[in-house]
């Protein structure tokens, strides 16, 4: 029997030490609902959660920042609604003022009063909407030129925009006896005997061939194929125009009621001979040989009829179209570019030159740099992460009604301010509907973040959390353990007492 080494005891002490060791772990982990409290319960297991719990809480913060990313574009998108609305306004006053009831002092000035006021309370909705102290529809810091968008001024033709600020503008053809309609009042294309011809030569009717009837100025002249004998016995050889001979009194009288004091076998030539300011009717086609001479009053080489100003040459035609596109395109021009010419911008459409292809500078205008802001939607630094909301300006410059007037005498102004509020309509309801698919966007965002926020918490809670049902157990053994380890050490320490009985 030895005394010094109680080697039960020592035993029994160890296997107690690591009972209590385990109990003080169980009660650790059921206390703190964590299966790893520091790196020594599991290193590598500490390791992944703690790269889970940096994406679960960035993935958080980044279902925030586009719910506060939708919650901006929303406040746009609420403005530019009045915004849409106020245009609409605008466009029936437009509408209204172009009607030729109104009176330019009046009632005009009226619809006019009632634009200007629109015009400023879109300018103060797009100075003062913001969200979170950013100003959402006033731009950027920096200035950009914007081009305004090419208008034909009710002209029939072909408008093609060429993309770098101009546009081209092809009227469709003019022909002597055309009607075309220039600033809301109608014309009448008159002509020289030229133009007579190609109206009703080869190029035109061709009469001369087919031996149509030809009115002058109430007088109907007729081609006539065989010879044809006048009052008096006489023959006119065949294959000319003229009145009927048969009514006339003599060979002379016949020809000499001819257009030009002459029969004659051509009907270009008829036409020719007319005298300037005859009306030449073939069919249902009527043609104005224009008398521009300065007679009553009018201007020689005016290319307007002195005696009838709705008959104008088709030079003339080109000349007030030009006038008509120029007035179009500068609607909303606030840097004074718009122009038009023939050719090239630069040369003026006059008497000489117009060709019916118009080549138009569009107006333009300064505004803010466009609003640009990127949300943050992920938990890492991937620049794929980034969701870029572009918001233009929406100021009356940059919309093309800055300084809309509809106050003219007969309602073209209106007319033509028709199609720039126009415009302006379809500048809205583009950046509406880029802000709706951000929005759209956004939410389907929210809904994958939140969804992989849960996924990537479930699968770290495997890892770091207890299991409190599994934990109980461990700990209800460890506490039996260490109950019967005090036990054992309690009896192995009572072994040596025998030792007591051989001393005495």
């Amino acid at each position: 029997m030895v005394v010094q080494h109680n080697m039960q005891a020592a035993n029994a002490n160890r296997m107690l030490g690591i009972t209590s060791g385990a109990q003080a772990k169980s009660t650790e982990k059921l206390s703190s609902g964590y299966k790893i409290n520091r790196a020594a319960d599991d290193a590598a297991g500490l390791t992944i959660s703690e790269k889970m719990r940096k994406q679960i809480r960035g993935l958080d913060k980044a279902s925030s920042n586009a719910q506060d990313g939708v919650s901006s574009v929303q406040t746009a998108e609420g403005a530019l609604t009045e915004v849409h609305s106020m245009l609409q306004r605008m466009n029936e006053l437009a509408v209204q003022a172009a009607n030729g009831t109104n009176s330019k002092d009046t009632d005009r000035k009226a619809i006019q009063d009632e634009i200007d006021q629109l015009n400023t309370e879109i300018d103060r909705v797009a100075e003062t909407t913001k969200f979170n102290e950013i100003y959402l529809l006033k731009g950027d810091d920096g200035e950009k030129t914007v081009n305004m968008n090419a208008h034909d001024a009710g002209l029939k033709g072909t408008l093609t925009d060429n993309g770098d600020g101009t546009a081209t503008f092809v009227m469709d053809e003019l022909n002597a006896g055309d009607t075309v309609s220039i600033g809301g009042k109608n014309y009448t294309i008159g002509g020289t005997a030229d133009d007579v011809k190609s109206a009703f030569g080869t190029n035109g009717l061709d009469i001369d061939t087919n031996h149509q009837d030809i009115e002058i100025n109430g007088t109907t002249y007729k081609w006539y194929k065989a010879d044809v004998s006048t009052q008096d016995g006489q023959k006119i050889t065949a294959g000319y125009y003229s009145e009927d001979p048969s009514t006339l009194k003599d060979q002379t009288a016949a020809t000499a009621t001819s257009v030009g004091g002459k029969a004659t076998a051509s009907a270009d030539d008829l036409a020719a001979n007319a005298p300037a300011g005859s009306k030449i009717t073939v069919g249902t086609k009527t043609v104005t040989l224009i008398k521009d001479d300065g007679a009553k009053g009018g201007t020689a080489g005016d290319g307007i009829d002195d005696n009838d100003t709705s008959v104008i040459t088709k030079a003339k035609a080109y000349e007030l179209a030009a006038k008509e596109l120029l007035a179009a395109n500068q609607i909303g021009d606030t840097e004074g570019t718009a122009k038009v010419g023939v050719g090239a911008v630069n040369t003026p459409v006059d008497l000489t030159n117009g060709t019916g292809t118009f080549k138009i500078q569009t107006g333009s205008a300064k505004v803010a740099n466009t609003l640009s802001f990127s949300l943050h939607v992920g938990a890492d630094a991937d620049m794929t992460n980034k969701i870029t909301v572009d918001i233009e300006t929406m100021n009356s410059a940059n919309l093309g009604i800055k300084g809309l007037n509809v106050t003219d005498k007969n309602g073209s102004a209106a007319t033509y301010a028709i199609d720039a509020i126009s415009d302006a309509i379809s500048k809205v309801s583009s950046q509406r509907s880029a802000l709706g698919a951000v929005q759209n966007r956004l939410e389907h965002t929210i809904d994958n973040l939140d969804n992989i926020s849960e996924n990537t918490s479930s699968a770290e809670s495997r890892i770091r959390d207890t299991d409190m049902a599994k934990e109980m157990v461990n700990y209800s053994k460890n506490n039996i353990l260490a109950q019967a380890g005090q036990s054992m050490l309690a009896q192995a320490n009572q072994s040596n007492q025998g030792v007591l009985s051989l001393l005495q």
